[in-house]
């Protein structure tokens, strides 16, 4: 062996050097086999190269598991697909990742059936000689706190036990399919019913008369043979509730338990007619009972005979304050009789006239299976919420019903008798069918209906004391609102108690069911229910000691015929759900790509065998693909492809032989990459892709043109120098390298000049997929700093510029009296209608063409000494001269069809100049409407301040190789989420951010008058959509090519020619992806928050100017229902005074509202929602006094008299009169009140009231104006009479105007209701406050109704 010295100078073996030189793997596995086992972890620590059946055999010694008995899965993963058993790949190439990183597995049942725990481990669990204590698991819904066991003293609070696996229990588990607990438990409690799943095995399937999988009958079947012979730990009961009629919306909805026992039962009894079966529930489960009233005078008795097949017992009486301790004093309630007297005396028929009677309930029969429903949950009508009854009551394990049985004296002569059939004769039965106790909770009875054929005759007294044994507990945990059920049952094959909790089955002990009695350890006081323990017994089960009637299970030796021929059948699926499963465990599931020779991304999933080869791979992906006749097989192959960067990461040379398990890293749920299908022509040659390589997108710059080429991809190495890259590049665009400059887009438009020759690929900041601006040319840019160069500038134009479809107004001929060209033009032009009279979007190009000239010289001649030295030509940019370009002064100006401009961007592959690429899910046709009817439309008419986001100086971090699409006429389009970084303008004022710190700067004007879009230009460009453009569905829009950090202001002025009015006569909506236009109105704001083809429709009417802002206004009427009515949109200037304000709406209100107002008889005041606040007065001025914004809203409120605020110091208050002797609201009178002083307030209120001083209370009203309560609620609810002495105190805090002050005479005595005085007044309450919107009633989730649909599913609506 060789030996090498290791660090002490002491020799090793060089193998054990190598090993411990040799990366690890940690791995951390999780057993989830079992609740006992699900919190534990085990720990591993592998070197690299460990064979992944060697952690198998490492996971089973650890855990105590035959190996081969589990599965191991990813457990980051949905989809957790086992890893292989027998792969002989290291952990490394499995997908495991070293460096002490975390790998989480999961260790899970192999095919439905929990491992095997090994002979020894068994051994030294029973050796272990822990206490039962400390081995005790949760029976129950698993604690919150994750603790699995207890040491030293066991917490008593709930039952703990040890949760067994499936072949010691020998039971099977139900899956929940999500809140289908409560059935699971039913089933399990029918299953473990030996008479009921004995009977279902002896009724027998016809496939001719029904289907089996709308059959109830037959799936349940199913079901029960599966729980008894299936291995696997739990199975589904998708198919049982299929044929229920039940899509999966109901596995969200949970229902009663005993609800759905009479429910289902009913459904099985329809299914069940004409067969043996027909009577099976009423043989079971039905008992009869007598409702009976007699007549304490002479004795006549009236009564009926009623079947039931559970007992409701009431937990707490109504009214009481402590609940039944047990089911025996529960029951002895139920049959407790009541007495009628007073105003509930009964109607004699013997007597004739009303007596005093007794009413009850006797039991005559019990049925062999009694059900009782312990009633817990109940309505509380203090809260008006339904809540859950927690008392404890216990129940025994065996229940005498003997004292229960009818024992009246029935020989009474005085005595008659009926039943239903007898209900004709005259005054002897009643209409009632039960009394209140026995009323379902939701009083609506949804389970079993059965018409009574019960005969004349008495029933007998059993000659045999009926004693019943417990073997069900249906224990509920949770509240009203929801919760979680599982069982607790007994099996009558060893007498051993069970806890079924969905999938999980375990042992349980006498001590487990006696906690299921809930409660607590204190009193049984009324408020002990709110701190009892929320899980307890919901339904018990008993059977009748019979041992003449007490079936057995029936073995699987003797199963009916057609039940072994069922048992083989689902013994059969299961196998081939076996098989299917290995499939899937041993198939490689992978997202696939192919650039398809039509020029698109198409995407597929691959799924092939971890054993199949690449060569056969690549047939199976050229298949899916559907590139037969369209290319080669042979000229396609597979490489490894990341979608997300776009990168091809490396190609599979030579190994075409490899299986895809090997190439992939083994099965997966999911990988890390994805596998793109390349293909190229049969001349050409595929270029290898080799790992760490980056990719490339290269555009070559034309300055000559101004044009930027489509890209071409190029790969390259991090490592390699800028010198070493250009020489890269010039070999594929055949570009000269000496000459070359290149730009790099790290993120979206940041662009950054490599110029360092020696410096790294990577240290410059590329990835794994990049892009690129390359450009060669002779000329003198390339000496200037770059943000100054004309390369730069191009780039910055190509990566700002938007196109938007603008659709224009339609006007009637002789709408608009004036509708200007342009202001500085001096010139009309008629916009024509649409009907024959309208001018074309061309027409109005060629127009203004010519007028544009004129204003084009009139620019060149008003312009300063500085600025003459610059090119008269309209520029592309802002502060930039095109050294390329002689003046031209025939060229069309600013917003005219800049021709030039067009040819500069054209791209040079071939491209048509009018056809743009648009993006069809963007399509919304734009709503039409009027500009009268946007007014008025307040959720059109508002101002969207957040439409136009000046984002544009802040740095948005996005991808690298974010590459925009490549548009028609050379641009590009991009995320509006994007932002600039630019450095041409440093310690310069950007022209695109010319926002001031006013407010107000909703203007198009700046401080010296002078139009902002004069003194800078952004490029812009305009040209009719093409018809077949589908981003214009079929209406004329107007096609805006424009830099997207134009000021709307500036883009305004350059729509003038095109909309045929100058900028402040029309205004701008945004359209959105629902049809819903808004306005914008900041006009210093870009347009940076557009993005390629957003529609934009113009609507004619007046623009606000500087200082100005739109203002809705509403009628406050404080004493009508709906006390806020809009009335109109106008404009308020800043340093406007109110009155003047006032002065310039009255005339509007006449002319639109018919409203003839005084001046001196109307105020404004400040509207908060619907709430009126501070009076503004006269002499108030916007902007210094009030503070104002865009699209303000302001109350206007007529007076019936002169305004009496006068000064800031008075207070404003409305009050209302409530008088509890008529138990009415009066209506609001308002009061000025000079200070806050209370006494002033109570003075004011006796002198509009006249109610004496000392006799006056008062009290503020809640919530918004008008601060609405209930004439029943109002004497007691509100605080009245607060000691305080101004109003600005607690709990008053009246500080502004606006507030609601009721008062009443403290002497006044509330009216004395009747119950039906009350009831009809809280009705009519009930319906004020809900018009008004002022009364927030309880409503609780809206249940589903429990349904069973016999013919396979609900009713569909047409």
């Amino acid at each position: 062996m060789e030996m090498v010295p290791s660090e002490e100078n002491q020799f090793v073996s060089k193998e054990i050097q190598k090993a411990a030189e040799e990366p690890r793997v940690l791995c951390i596995i999780q057993d989830i086999t079992s609740a006992k086992t699900v919190n534990e972890r085990l720990t591993f620590n592998l070197p690299a190269s460990t064979a992944l059946s060697k952690l198998y055999e490492d996971v089973a010694h650890k855990a105590g598991y035959v190996n081969g008995s589990f599965d191991l899965a990813w457990g980051n993963t949905h989809d957790m697909a086992p890893l292989d058993h027998s792969g002989e790949m290291s952990l490394l190439n499995c997908g495991f990742e070293p460096g002490g990183k975390r790998n989480f597995l999961q260790l899970t049942d192999k095919d439905g059936v929990q491992p095997q725990v090994t002979s020894e481990e068994s051994a030294a669990v029973d050796s272990s000689g822990l206490d039962d204590c400390s081995q005790e698991r949760f029976i129950g819904p698993l604690p919150r706190d994750s603790t699995v066991g207890c040491s030293g003293d066991c917490s008593p609070s709930y039952s703990y036990t040890s949760i067994l696996n499936k072949s010691e229990t020998g039971y099977v588990g139900l899956v929940n399919q999500a809140m289908t607990c409560y059935l699971n438990s039913l089933l399990q409690t029918l299953f473990m019913t030996p008479e009921f799943r004995n009977a279902l095995y002896n009724w027998e399937f016809e496939d001719s008369e029904e289907d089996p999988v709308t059959s109830i009958p037959y799936q349940l079947q199913r079901l029960f043979v599966l729980l008894q012979t299936s291995k696997k730990r739990a199975i589904e009961t998708t198919d049982v509730t299929r044929s229920f009629g039940w899509d999966s919306s109901e596995a969200w909805q949970q229902h009663d338990v005993q609800e759905l026992c009479r429910v289902m039962f009913d459904a099985l009894e329809q299914k069940w007619k004409q067969t043996e079966q027909a009577d099976l529930i009423n043989q079971l489960y039905q008992g009869k009972l007598k409702d009976y009233v007699r007549c304490l005078e002479c004795g006549y008795e009236s009564w009926r005979i009623d079947t039931y097949l559970d007992i409701p017992l009431v937990i707490r009486p109504f009214g009481a304050s402590q609940a039944y301790g047990s089911v025996e004093e529960a029951l002895q309630a139920f049959i407790q009789p009541e007495t009628l007297d007073g105003p509930n005396q009964y109607f004699c028929e013997r007597c004739k006239k009303k007596c005093d009677a007794r009413k009850g309930l006797r039991f005559l029969h019990f049925p062999y299976l009694l059900t009782l429903q312990l009633k817990r949950f109940d309505f509380d009508y203090t809260t008006m919420h339904r809540i859950k009854l927690n008392d404890r009551m216990t129940f025994p394990e065996e229940l005498d019903m003997s004292p229960f049985i009818d024992v009246e004296d029935e020989k009474s002569p005085q005595t008659e008798s009926c039943t239903d059939s007898g209900a004709e004769n005259e005054g002897s039965c009643h209409s009632d069918q039960m009394s209140n106790d026995f009323s379902t909770d939701d009083c609506v009875d949804e389970g079993i209906c059965l018409d009574s054929t019960v005969s004349a005759e008495r029933v007998l007294k059993p000659k045999s004391l009926p004693s019943y044994e417990l073997f069900s507990v249906m224990v509920h945990s949770g509240s009203a609102a929801g919760g979680h059920y599982y069982a607790c049952i007994k099996s009558f094959t060893d007498g051993q108690w069970y806890s079924f909790n969905d999938q999980h089955v375990s042992k349980i002990t006498q001590e487990d069911i006696r906690k299921t009695y809930g409660g607590s350890s204190g009193s049984r006081g009324y408020y002990s229910s709110a701190f009892a323990s929320s899980t307890n017994a919901y339904m018990l089960i008993y059977r009748l000691k019979d041992s003449s009637r007490n079936a057995k299970y029936l073995s699987v030796e003797d199963f009916p015929e057609h039940i072994q021929s069922l048992v083989q059948k689902e013994k059969e699926s299961e196998e081939q759900e076996k098989r299917q499963k290995e499939i899937e465990r041993n198939t490689c599931k992978i997202k696939l790509f192919c650039l398809h020779p039509s020029k698109m991304m198409m995407e597929s999933k691959l799924e092939v065998h971890k054993d199949k080869t690449l060569t056969e791979a690549t047939e199976m992906a050229y298949k899916m693909m559907e590139l037969e006749g369209l290319v080669p097989v042979d000229c396609c192959r597979l490489v490894k492809y990341d979608e997300f960067h776009e990168y091809l990461e490396r190609s599979y040379e030579s190994e075409e032989d490899t299986p895809m398990g090997l190439l992939l890293g083994g099965v997966k749920s999911s990988y890390m990459f994805d596998l793109l299908l390349e293909t190229r022509r049969p001349e050409q040659a595929f270029l290898p892709y080799k790992p760490g390589e980056v990719m490339v997108k290269v555009h070559v710059v034309n300055l000559r043109t101004e044009t930027i080429a489509p890209p071409i991809s190029v790969r390259a190495y991090l490592n390699q120098t800028i010198t070493e890259f250009k020489q890269l590049i010039a070999q594929a665009t055949e570009l000269s390298a000496e000459t070359m400059r290149v730009v790099l887009e790290r993120c979206y438009n940041d662009l950054r000049l490599l110029y360092v020759p020696n410096k790294t690929l990577k240290a410059e900041g590329f990835f794994r997929s990049n892009k690129i601006f390359v450009e060669s040319s002779e000329s003198t840019d390339h000496q200037v700093a770059f943000t100054d160069s004309l390369l730069w500038k191009l780039l910055d134009r190509h990566g700002n510029t938007i196109r938007l479809l603008v659709l224009l107004p339609e006007q009637a001929p002789g709408t608009l009296t004036i509708r200007t060209v342009c202001q500085k033009l001096g010139s009309d032009a008629t916009f024509e209608g649409s009907k024959g009279n309208r001018k074309s979007v061309e027409a109005i190009l060629e127009e203004s063409t010519e007028k544009l000239k004129n204003l084009s010289l009139q620019q060149q001649q008003g312009s300063s000494t500085s600025d003459s030295q610059k090119s008269s030509d309209a520029s592309d940019f802002e502060h930039i001269e095109s050294p390329s370009q002689e003046p031209d002064s025939n060229s069309p100006c600013v917003a005219a069809d800049n021709r030039e401009i067009e040819n500069r961007i054209e791209v040079t592959a071939g491209c048509s100049s009018t056809s743009v690429s648009s993006d069809p899910a963007n399509h919304f046709p734009c709503e039409e409407r009027s500009d009268s009817e946007v007014n008025n439309d307040r959720s059109t008419s508002s101002v969207d301040s957040d439409i136009l986001s000046s984002s544009h100086s802040s740095d948005t971090l996005c991808n690298a190789d974010s590459g925009p699409i490549q548009l028609a006429n050379g641009l590009d389009s991009h995320s509006i989420t994007s932002s600039r970084r630019s450095k041409a303008h440093e310690g310069k004022k950007e022209t695109w951010d010319t926002a001031e710190e006013d407010s107000g700067t909703d203007s198009e004007y700046d401080d010296n008058g002078k139009n902002k879009a004069e003194a800078h230009y952004l490029y812009f460009r305009a040209e009719p959509c093409s018809q077949d453009d589908p981003a214009c569905n079929a209406q004329k829009f107007l096609a805006i090519h424009v830099d997207k950090r134009i000021t709307l202001a500036a883009f305004k002025q350059n729509l003038e020619p095109y909309v045929g009015v100058a900028s402040t006569q029309f205004k701008v909506f945004r359209v959105y992806a629902n049809n819903q236009e808004f306005e914008s109105v900041r006009l210093n704001e870009t347009l940076s928050s557009f993005s390629d083809d957003n529609k934009i429709t113009i609507r004619l009417g007046r623009a606000l100017k500087k200082g100005e802002y739109r203002v809705k206004v509403y009628q406050l009427l404080v004493n009508e229902q709906e006390p806020c009515k809009f009335l109109v949109d106008t404009v308020f200037a800043k340093g406007m005074t109110v009155r003047q304000s006032k002065e310039e709406l009255l005339p509007l209100l006449k002319e639109q509202c018919k409203l003839d107002l005084s001046i001196d008889q109307v105020r404004l005041r400040k509207k908060t929602w619907k709430n009126p606040g501070t009076v503004f007065l006269d002499y108030h001025v916007y902007e210094e006094d009030i503070s104002i914004s865009s699209n303000w809203e302001v109350f206007l409120e007529a007076l019936n008299e002169p305004e009496k605020m006068k000064s800031m110091s008075q207070l404003a208050v409305l009050t209302r009169r409530w008088s509890p002797a008529t138990m009415k609201l009066g209506s609001f009178q308002e009061i000025i009140l000079e200070s806050s002083n209370v006494e002033e307030l109570k003075e004011k209120l006796s002198e509009i009231s006249e109610i004496p001083l000392e006799k006056l209370e008062f009290a503020k009203g809640r919530g918004t104006f008008p601060c609405d309560i209930s004439v029943l609620e109002i004497h007691q609810d509100l605080d009245w009479n607060p000691k305080v002495s101004t109003l600005n105190m607690w709990p008053l805090y009246i500080c502004d105007d606006g507030a609601v002050v009721f008062y009443r005479d403290s002497t006044e005595e509330p009216m004395e209701l009747s119950e039906d005085e009350r009831n009809e007044l809280m009705k009519k309450e009930s319906s004020r406050l809900l018009k008004t919107g002022h009364r927030v009633s309880y409503s609780p989730r809206k249940e589903k109704a429990l349904k069973i649909y016999l013919d396979g599913g609900p009713a569909k609506d047409p």
